[in-house]
């Protein structure tokens, strides 16, 4: 593994252990044999906004239970360097590992050799398969969120009309499962609405805006460009209302309210939908902790998780909630 990554992750660690000794003395937050319970939280990538608000209700959630939090991931998404960071953290010998997985497959074998070590796996955001881990804190079923975007964006577009796509990759498995039950909704009930492209933006803000741009260009009737990874949605937004198209060329996505608001209020952005993103974070951290400690086991049908209640759980998925559709009329009651 790159030695700057480990090093990284190291110092993280050390100063998380070095800031929460005052809680040492509860067993709340500690495992079988009495030690203290170290969860290592992994984003898809520590520039995007969304995962910093996750971080904030998993350190929430971390500081109610009394265990120690490691946070760390790539710089931008890259699976290649989630891997060596797992590995770290398996040399480490943390008790649980909680991973958003960019790559599902290319994840699994890092999680699995994990596992053999005997450390606790489960997933949030976004699944690796279903052997390497064992329970996945799901935001929103795919079919749900899917099935949003799709009603929405024909909403906006009459049901009628051209429309494009941007992700954040085209091998994230969250997203491939949303483009799925996308186009599945397309085919059933829009036949007067086709999907042109699909383009990738890296998760990164000004490439978003570059690919909207392009698609803009290359197609001049379209009418409406739907976001499915947070920075992608301000992105099309500005290349939309650089264009002088707001209001022509609808813009849709999964975003952060604070992300968008500014769009959605001048009438470039129709809709953002998504989850309550802090509250994602603190319901991993709470699934982690009671897989380490035995108390959440593969059958059960419900979970407890502190101060959301009792969580539905949908084979190994943990379902978080339905998505929300914010706009311009409710978009202010929403700080995060």
């Amino acid at each position: 593994m790159k030695r700057s990554t480990f090093l990284t992750s190291l110092l993280a660690f050390a100063l998380v252990t070095a800031c929460d000794k005052k809680s040492d003395s509860s067993s709340a937050g500690n495992s079988s044999d009495g030690k203290k319970l170290t969860i290592a939280l992994l984003p898809k990538s520590k520039g995007n906004q969304y995962f910093a608000t996750v971080e904030k209700g998993a350190r929430a959630a971390a500081a109610e239970l009394g265990v120690e939090l490691i946070y760390d991931g790539p710089t931008n998404t890259d699976p290649a360097k989630q891997n060596e960071i797992v590995e770290g953290w398996v040399n480490y010998g943390v008790n649980v590992i909680a991973a958003a997985c960019e790559n599902r497959e290319g994840i699994s074998g890092a999680l699995k050799a994990a596992q053999e070590k005997g450390i606790k796996i489960v997933t949030y955001d976004s699944d690796t398969t279903p052997d390497a881990r064992s329970f996945f804190v799901n935001q929103a079923t795919a079919q749900g969120i899917g099935e949003t975007l799709m009603d929405t964006a024909a909403k906006l577009c009459g049901e009628e009309g051209e429309f494009a796509i941007i992700t954040a990759t085209l091998t994230a498995a969250n997203m491939t499962e949303w483009r799925k039950n996308i186009e599945a909704r397309l085919a059933a009930k829009y036949p007067k609405m086709k999907l042109v492209t699909t383009k990738p933006c890296d998760d990164q803000k000004d490439k978003a805006q570059a690919e909207a741009t392009n698609i803009l260009n290359a197609y001049p009737n379209l009418k409406c460009i739907m976001a499915i990874c947070s920075p992608a949605v301000p992105g099309a937004a500005e290349a939309v209302k650089q264009a002088g198209k707001a209001g022509v060329v609808k813009v849709l996505g999964l975003g952060l309210p604070s992300e968008n608001r500014q769009y959605v209020k001048d009438g470039v952005t129709q809709a953002v939908i998504l989850w309550k993103v802090e509250d994602l974070g603190y319901l991993t951290i709470q699934a982690a902790v009671a897989a380490a400690k035995g108390t959440l086991k593969t059958g059960d049908k419900t979970f407890t998780s502190g101060k959301l209640g009792a969580m539905e759980i949908q084979d190994t998925d943990i379902i978080l909630g339905k998505p929300f559709v914010f706009t311009k009329e409710n978009i202010d009651q929403f700080q995060f």
